[in-house]
């Protein structure tokens, strides 16, 4: 599995899927589309400001709300390679995954990491490291079957790899 490295947003608790993409924009859904508007109700200026492998870390129930699969889409078009939350709603953990977007539970990293912090995180180990200042967090990895999936770039890219096999 791979390692991801990045820098940190930050983000509180219950930050609900209408935050992560307000319904006004549910009338699309291009990534790309859906990635400009993504946490603007949040921080307005989110999308033009976040990198291509940025990170988010965050508190409790990150992705609560409806059920839309458009808000792990949204955060995965913007950039975000992952995301560490003290829990995760479970309908957003499903679709996270099912889109290959790793998303990570590890309170104690919530409570130590800050924004714009740069960190490393293992997948496969579920080793998270502050690259600032060296400070390391246990997760739990994923189980291998979820790896593949999440490598493969999510559930239907991984269905079409194992039919070719």
């Amino acid at each position: 599995m791979k390692i991801i490295e990045g820098r940190v947003w930050k983000f509180g608790d219950n930050i609900d899927t209408d935050v992560i993409i307000p319904a006004r924009y549910l009338n699309t859904s291009d990534p790309e589309e859906l990635a400009k508007h993504c946490m603007e109700d949040i921080d307005s200026g989110f999308s033009k400001k976040v990198r291509k492998g940025d990170l988010i870390v965050a508190g409790d129930n990150f992705g609560c709300g409806s059920s839309r699969e458009h808000a792990p889409i949204a955060i995965k078009a913007a950039g975000i390679a992952g995301i560490i939350a003290r829990s995760f709603a479970r309908i957003f953990f499903r679709n996270a995954i099912n889109i290959g977007l790793p998303i990570i539970e590890c309170p104690e990293a919530v409570d130590k990491i800050e924004s714009d912090t740069l960190i490393r995180i293992d997948l496969s180990s579920g080793l998270i490291t502050d690259i600032r200042n060296g400070k390391s967090y246990r997760a739990t990895p994923f189980p291998p079957f979820m790896q593949e999936l999440i490598a493969a770039g999510g559930l239907m890219n991984y269905v079409m790899l194992q039919q070719r096999l």
